[in-house]
């Protein structure tokens, strides 16, 4: 598929079918997943890639943000950001600093580089003939979904990817984009001013 028709394509598929997802697409998503950027190199992602017993114990114990339809995804990828990685590794004498400062960073990058990687999943899902849907999670969740699936308490999930194939073409019923229009992109992209 050309790269334009999977940005194209691309939205949050929220009914599946009960068809598998094949592990070679699998493979094919989240080794494009590892492959996005990382301030420093650092790569303090993670991610729990959660299919047939694992995925059923994930659904029966959390609420899922992406609704009960949702559920129906064969595979379901719980991408994590791990700060204490990047804090690490700017730590290290070729990035120059000399602590492990937070105050150093003004955004997280932790978790931009993650939702970069989440973004591959979503894309990659699509040149795959699938579908996909990335939903939050419950903070107070956090520490009981680190304990089911033995994750180390310095990852952070960002969220959860449902994969599958699509049940339904186009929009899903309840959907943002059927209730409101995309922004004008004179609206959204401002050339060497933003008036």
């Amino acid at each position: 598929m050309e790269f334009q028709d999977v940005v194209r394509r691309r939205r949050m598929v929220r009914k599946f079918t009960d068809e598998p997802v094949s592990d070679e697409s699998i493979q094919r998503i989240m080794r494009n997943a590892v492959r996005g950027p990382s301030a420093g190199f650092s790569q303090g992602q993670g991610f729990l890639v959660l299919r047939g017993e694992s995925l059923k114990r994930l659904t029966e114990m959390f609420e899922w943000w992406g609704g009960e339809d949702a559920k129906t995804a064969p595979v379901v990828v719980i991408p994590f950001s791990a700060k204490d990685v990047y804090l690490d590794r700017y730590a290290q004498a070729d990035k120059g600093w000399t602590d492990r400062a937070e105050d150093h960073w003004p955004v997280p990058y932790w978790d931009i580089d993650t939702g970069m990687a989440a973004l591959l999943i979503l894309q990659t899902a699509v040149d795959e003939g699938l579908g996909a849907v990335f939903f939050g999670t419950d903070k107070e969740t956090w520490p009981q979904l680190r304990a089911a699936f033995g994750v180390p308490d310095s990852y952070v999930p960002i969220g959860m990817i449902a994969i599958g194939h699509p049940a339904e073409e186009g929009i899903s019923e309840g959907a943002s984009p059927r209730t409101r229009k995309r922004k004008a992109f004179d609206e959204m992209v401002h050339w060497d001013r933003w008036q």
